[in-house]
């Protein structure tokens, strides 16, 4: 699958078309809208080490790290928890597929949970406070309101997990829980607000980028104007039903770009991001009201259609008659979007 990787002498972000082999990590680039048929390079797993979540970019929470026996890093990202949690399993059984033991104790880690004996909440509280290694406070925006020193539900997950609070997702969900009934968190927000009147205690607390929590002692909401916002509230603010990369050809150069793809119900908008860049703002967007969206067929290449592309092309016509041409990385990806997107239309 596309995952942004960083470059090594000049550091900045490219996509790269991974693919996952029993004992190294391949990845292609993607030209013309097709995949070449020479890797651009590999990562070999042998003595390879993975740190996930790793958190040495604070813009980019969905990255895995990996350490080869050279002592040289690779650092991919996701577009989604849940790739990238998907991602680091299958890498890690690679990298211990001559040890079957390990792999074994790996998922019954994941499937366990016990506080440490050692650890009390009032310390893991006070190693959230510390400025250098604590958990980041952000600001963030909710139905509107502005919320200073904040940090998302997810983050939190990713924080316990990284500094061996927990080992797995559900541990952290399980250990944020505790700290939100001992009154050391509190949740801000509608979505987080929303979850505490769950009957359910694994439901209480959410591991999810949009459900907002502070810092029990910490202080108010600031309401925000019209002014200091910079993208239409609203179009972002339904939920997301699918996301992912795809490659979409450009309207003034024709040219081919994987993007990441979010699509949201209530509103019902698809946007596109460019998965290089440091800001998370899409590049582009379109209300999916009205839209017709249909798969083209593989065997030549379609009018409209500049580029030798791989295939799996799909089309989305707005109503405006702006054509967007899109492709998926297999026939069955692209399946998937189309029946995501069209009952959204």
């Amino acid at each position: 699958g596309f995952l942004p990787l960083q470059g090594h002498v000049v550091r900045n972000w490219k996509v790269r078309w991974f693919v996952l082999l029993q004992d190294k990590l391949l990845y292609y680039k993607i030209e013309g809208g097709k995949k070449e048929p020479s890797p651009k390079g590999r990562i070999l797993l042998d003595g390879c080490t993975i740190t996930c979540p790793c958190l040495e970019y604070e813009n980019r929470p969905l990255l895995i790290k990996l350490k080869t026996k050279t002592n040289t890093d690779y650092f991919l990202e996701c577009c989604s928890r849940e790739e990238r949690d998907s991602w680091a399993l299958d890498i890690t059984g690679a990298i211990h597929a001559g040890h079957p033991v390990q792999v074994q104790e790996l998922h019954r880690m994941k499937n366990s949970f016990k506080l440490l004996e050692n650890i009390s909440l009032h310390n893991i509280v006070e190693r959230m406070y510390d400025s250098s290694t604590g958990i980041k406070l952000t600001r963030n925006l909710d139905q509107g309101n502005r919320y200073k020193e904040t940090f998302t539900g997810s983050a939190l997950v990713d924080w316990l997990i990284s500094n061996s609070f927990a080992v797995s997702r559900f541990e952290a969900v399980t250990l944020a829980s505790m700290l939100m009934d001992e009154n050391f968190l509190r949740p801000v927000g509608v979505r987080s607000t929303e979850a505490t009147r769950s009957s359910n205690p694994s439901e209480k607390f959410l591991d999810d980028s949009t459900a907002l929590y502070m810092f029990a002692e910490s202080s108010k909401k600031n309401t925000s104007s019209k002014e200091e916002v910079h993208f239409n509230i609203s179009e972002l603010s339904g939920t997301i039903v699918k996301q992912g990369f795809l490659v979409k050809q450009g309207h003034k150069r024709k040219n081919w770009k994987v993007r990441k793809f979010v699509l949201r119900a209530d509103p019902a908008f698809l946007h596109y991001y460019d998965p290089t860049k440091e800001d998370n703002k899409p590049v582009g967007g379109f209300s999916l009201r009205g839209c017709l969206i249909s798969a083209l067929e593989d065997n030549g290449v379609p009018a409209g259609v500049k580029g030798n592309v791989q295939g799996n092309l799909f089309k989305i016509i707005t109503k405006n008659d702006i054509h967007y041409y899109i492709q998926a990385s297999s026939k069955a990806e692209r399946v998937q979007w189309i029946e995501a997107i069209k009952p959204l239309t």
